[in-house]
């Protein structure tokens, strides 16, 4: 295999190949499971959780889906932070998207071996939790080192294979509404057991149960702008289609999940709801119904929809670190690209770092919460960017244009926080504590590995990250919320955190670059790959 250091992605990215990249990353292991976790959380509700995550996601897509337009390149999402901001947050945001995308390809390989449990009992822990053998391990390990392998293909290339996948992964999880709601309609499963759960349970089960964590993988698209034919229109037709076609399929599987439940699975609550196979929930269910074949098809299904969720974020994080290379966020030598220009190096860090994060998330619904949370977190500066854009830039020609923008914008980010706030304490002290040691570790290769002054640095544009995220972690510890002291209930907590993100909007404002340095910014952008 012929490697270069230097030289730009191929575009050859179609409006469908887009498309399907995000719908793919979007259709994922989330399916196999989330409808278990959301009915334990919330119930009957919990068709109202994807409908209301699906529209928090949309929110936030539409919002990228300008920027989209606006920033062209691979891994776009790392120029955006530094067209707002400089520098200094490029390169601290560079590595924060690192950190929500290597773990994903990660969870959908303890998705697969999750599945496969069922039938070869070695790969997950006897006592029921869910937790990685030291064979489960190795066996994740390999398939990541798969996915990594088919991402060293031309892009052309690797998104035909992953169109014909996502026919599939489309066609599987209706196949699987249809025959459940064929099967077994049991429309006294909506009233079984109403003071088991509340409507709280609608917004805590977006994180914990795994439904904002599906709807992430619209990004796709805008990750592989650098190597799309037609940018301009295709990436937020690709990003906008992608969520709607997901949330319509996510919504159509809780109602059927519901729906061949029988009511005394949840005879002891919903929270203790269990039945046959629930390690693979819809197998079990189709198994219990007596549906071999669907069963089967399930049982295959889950190595695909994992399999190829796991292969695009592969394809979207090398882009990242890519881009986080061809910025000077991170060392030259992740911009090295193979004969066929795939950037080989950023894929092989994805494998290595995807690897080590099986130990601290040695089961799915623990790398959820922590995906979740920090993928939102990232996503909570596509508002802030669109803002400063908009009044430092007013005149710039926009392929896309969000209606009412200056108002949709405030309330994605003031959604993204609630979504971080929903995660819980726990989850998101462990989440803030990462984020410390990132930028502990990113100064400290700024000022002795790179050498760089403390100006370069950028403090005046970076300082109101602080009180972002330290305010989002005193709410959560203040909150009710996984492992919160409980001084707040929950809707004044919900009150509280929509307060202080109004607050933050004001202070990123602030410290955003004059109109000229974003000006300048942007034409540098232009120059890359």
């Amino acid at each position: 295999m012929s490697l270069n250091i230097s030289g730009t992605l191929r575009r050859d990215a179609r409006i469908v190949g887009l498309l399907f990249a995000s719908t793919t990353s979007m259709i994922g292991s989330g399916w196999l499971f989330g409808a278990y976790h959301a009915s334990r959380i919330a119930g009957p509700l919990s068709v109202w959780s994807w409908a209301v995550g699906a529209v928090i996601i949309m929110m936030i897509a539409l919002c990228f889906a300008e920027l989209a337009a606006l920033f062209p390149r691979s891994g776009a999402l790392v120029h955006m932070s530094h067209a707002s901001h400089g520098e200094g947050l490029g390169r601290i945001w560079g590595w924060m998207l690192f950190l929500a995308y290597v773990p994903v390809p990660a969870i959908e390989a303890e998705a697969i071996v999750t599945y496969a449990d069922n039938y070869l009992p070695y790969f997950l822990k006897a006592d029921g939790s869910g937790l990685l053998t030291a064979t489960g391990f190795v066996v994740c390990a390999v398939l990541l080192g798969i996915v990594a392998l088919l991402n060293l293909l031309a892009v052309r290339m690797l998104l035909n294979v992953n169109s014909t996948v996502t026919w599939w992964k489309i066609a599987v999880p209706l196949l699987t509404v249809v025959v459940l709601v064929a099967a077994s309609s049991h429309w006294d499963v909506w009233a079984a057991d109403p003071g088991s759960y509340q409507v709280s349970g609608i917004f805590t089960a977006l994180p914990t149960a795994g439904i904002v964590f599906s709807y992430l993988g619209f990004r796709t698209a805008i990750d592989l702008g650098g190597e799309s034919s037609n940018p301009s229109r295709d990436i937020p037709m690709a990003v906008i289609g992608s969520v709607a076609l997901s949330g319509v399929v996510y919504i159509l599987l809780q109602v059927a999940f519901l729906m061949a439940l029988r009511p005394q699975d949840v005879a002891h609550g919903w929270m203790q709801l269990s039945f046959a196979g629930a390690m693979g929930p819809f197998a079990g269910l189709a198994a219990a119904l007596g549906i071999g074949w669907m069963a089967t098809l399930l049982y295959i299904d889950a190595y695909v929809s994992p399999g190829g969720t796991g292969l695009m974020f592969v394809t979207g994080g090398s882009r990242i670190l890519f881009a986080v290379g061809e910025l000077g966020g991170g060392p030259r030598w992740l911009t090295r690209l193979n004969a066929a220009k795939a950037p080989w190096a950023a894929v092989l860090v994805m494998w290595v770092v995807g690897v080590l994060f099986l130990l601290p998330f040695p089961a799915w619904q623990l790398m959820a919460n922590y995906i979740t949370s920090i993928t939102v977190l990232t996503y909570g500066l596509g508002p802030i960017v669109l803002l400063v854009l908009r009044r430092t830039q007013p005149s710039l020609h926009r392929p896309f244009r969000l209606w009412r923008g200056q108002i949709l914008a405030p309330i994605a980010f003031v959604c993204s926080n609630w979504i971080i706030y929903w995660t819980g304490f726990k989850t998101n002290s462990f989440l803030f504590s990462l984020v410390g040691v990132g930028f502990l570790l990113y100064a400290f290769y700024h000022h002795a590995v790179a050498k760089r002054s403390a100006e370069d640095f950028d403090w005046p544009h970076i300082a109101w990250l602080f009180p972002w995220f330290g305010g989002m972690w005193v709410l959560s510890a203040l909150g009710d919320v996984g492992g919160g002291y409980g001084l707040l209930g929950f809707w004044p907590a919900v009150a509280a955190v929509g307060a202080w993100s109004l607050v933050v909007i004001w202070l990123a404002m602030r410290s955003a670059l004059p109109a000229a340095e974003t000006a300048e910014m942007m034409e540098r952008i232009e120059r890359t790959s």
